[in-house]
């Protein structure tokens, strides 16, 4: 089944991002692949990232540790279920590596780069969640205004590369 083709119960589970970003595809999908980058934008501050692991290829896995200001560490484990270059990355902590079921799967993320041309990118970023409650408690976590700073973050990094 195809990612649009996906159950109405699915998008009823979905948080999405949507941003117009003037830098092409290619630069923010490397922002997104680039384990050396990912400190440089991927967490809203005062949170960072303190470790970042990935095999970027469909199948590939990822460790992805966020640190926030009070010592506190957030692993996030888990695959690649498909990586199309400079257009699409679909990721899952259902999996932690070579398809090991998590403990607690908590979303599927889908992040599509469509070329607009002339150097512009629509960048759309989807947290499709397991359940509405996974929702409701990543929403409450602050979805939007996180994600749209690591958005903004990521964008001002592709501008410098």
């Amino acid at each position: 089944m195809a990612l649009d083709a996906a159950a109405p119960q699915a998008a009823a589970h979905e948080l999405i991002l949507t941003r117009i970003i003037d830098q092409p595809a290619q630069k923010l999908f490397k922002c997104w692949t680039t384990p050396e980058l990912l400190p440089e934008w991927f967490c809203p501050p005062p949170w960072r990232v303190s470790h970042a692991q990935m095999d970027v290829r469909t199948g590939g896995s990822s460790l992805i540790v966020m640190s926030g200001p009070n010592g506190e560490e957030m692993p996030n484990q888990g695959v690649y279920l498909e990586v199309v270059e400079n257009q699409l990355i679909v990721f899952t902590d259902a999996f932690t590596s070579a398809w090991v079921p998590s403990d607690k799967p908590f979303m599927v993320g889908i992040v599509r780069f469509e070329d607009l041309g002339g150097g512009q990118t629509r960048y759309t970023a989807i947290a499709r969640h397991w359940s509405a409650e996974d929702k409701a408690m990543h929403e409450q976590m602050g979805f939007h205004e996180g994600w749209g700073v690591a958005a903004d973050q990521m964008a001002a990094l592709a501008a410098r590369l």
